[in-house]
């Protein structure tokens, strides 16, 4: 029987990748761990503008790059130690063509941004900056509308996310990632 609603599945039970991809469901959840974590209802007018922006932003700096940009819904596929994995980061920034299929992105990709929404706090900065150090996102950057900042991670040689200077809007974000972007602030959060 095809799975098309959510109200088919044990939401305390444990999925795979397998079982993910087979679903046939509208509502926008991940597989957290083999476990079904539900995404907050439809982000705000303000949260999608900052995300728009900076995929604009990202996106354009990347035309002269072999990395491509995507945005939410997106599927990505971690490999973590326990349990399967797909998020659907804000923005992800893929590197590495072979990772990509038809589908989804079967790997940590370089970047991922993720926009805070009321609600989701406390999952993006706990739960999943711990799934994205595991996988080995090489930058990993939380953006707070609410009080506009943005916190930077960046992966070091023993796969532990480093804590860059917190920006704000008066700040203009570089990353040694991709050198040469530099994006001001205040643009996004306007």
């Amino acid at each position: 029987m095809a799975i098309t609603h959510i109200s088919q599945l044990d939401l305390n039970g444990v999925y795979t990748f397998a079982d993910y991809m087979s679903w046939q469901i509208q509502e926008r959840l991940e597989l957290l761990r083999g476990k079904i974590a539900l995404m907050s209802p439809v982000p705000s007018v303000y949260h999608q503008k900052i995300v728009s922006r900076l995929h604009v932003y990202i996106g354009h700096f990347l035309l002269e790059h072999p990395c491509q940009t995507f945005v939410a819904p997106f599927d990505v596929r971690l490999y973590t130690q326990d349990g399967d994995t797909i998020v659907q980061p804000d923005i992800c920034v893929v590197c590495d063509e072979s990772k990509l299929d038809k589908q989804v992105c079967n790997g940590a990709p370089d970047l991922v941004v993720e926009v805070l929404s009321p609600g989701n706090t406390r999952h993006e900065m706990r739960e999943k900056f711990n799934l994205y150090e595991e996988a080995g996102v090489q930058a990993y950057w939380l953006v707070n509308p609410s009080d506009p900042s943005l916190l930077r991670y960046l992966l070091n040689q023993e796969g532990i996310f480093i804590g860059k200077q917190p920006l704000t809007d008066e700040d203009k974000l570089t990353t040694a990632l991709f050198p040469g972007l530099e994006i001001e602030l205040a643009k996004i959060f306007d």
